[in-house]
């Protein structure tokens, strides 16, 4: 049996995975409902996969921030202390990151194999250039979408889904967080 694949991402209404300008994290909407679920979400046993990008930008969040910051909310603290397969051709250890494996190699190649060999679900927060191609690869079993009600369209950087394959998308989950948050967990299939 193959480990379950999640590809977690946050994103505004235009499908921007964060913002430049004045935006703070969360876009600013974050509320306990959404946090307290973030924490009992990455509080299952599980296995986090990133790529290289995501990685440095949460180490460099993590070391310049002070205790309280919102990078260092409880469930990231949490997720910072789940084991980590960190894919990469570019990074060298050791890895500031408590138990992090790095892997350098295709990440398509890389995650195929952690499929088959891991015990415990995998889920993979942000990573969007390597979780395309892991799609489009047929690796992602579940796309989970935290949508935030802000558009960014002046300011909105990091499209999630830019030069992505077409899918079609089975909702299989859904809530409302805080009154105004929806995360959407979708079964993504290649639209033929």
């Amino acid at each position: 049996m193959t480990a379950a694949y999640t590809f977690d991402v946050f994103s505004s209404l235009d499908g921007f995975g964060a913002a430049g300008g004045d935006w703070t994290g969360y876009w600013g909407k974050q509320g306990p409902e959404l946090l307290g679920h973030r924490l009992a979400l990455y509080g299952e046993e599980q296995r986090m996969v990133l790529g290289a990008t995501t990685y440095r930008a949460f180490a460099r969040m993590l070391a310049s921030s002070t205790e309280g910051a919102e990078v260092r909310d409880p469930w990231v603290t949490r997720m910072r202390s789940l084991p980590a397969t960190v894919v990469s051709t570019t990074l060298e250890g050791p890895l500031d990151w408590p138990d992090a494996t790095l892997v350098s190699g295709d990440a398509v190649e890389v995650v195929a194999r952690l499929k088959e060999e891991s015990e415990v679900p995998l889920r993979s927060h942000g990573s969007l250039s390597m979780n395309r191609a892991l799609m489009a690869a047929g690796l992602v079993d579940r796309v989970q979408v935290t949508l935030f009600p802000v558009i960014t369209g002046r300011s909105g950087l990091d499209p999630v889904f830019h030069g992505a394959a077409d899918f079609d998308l089975e909702l299989i989950e859904h809530r409302t967080l805080d009154g105004h948050i929806q995360e959407l967990v979708y079964r993504p299939t290649p639209h033929a």
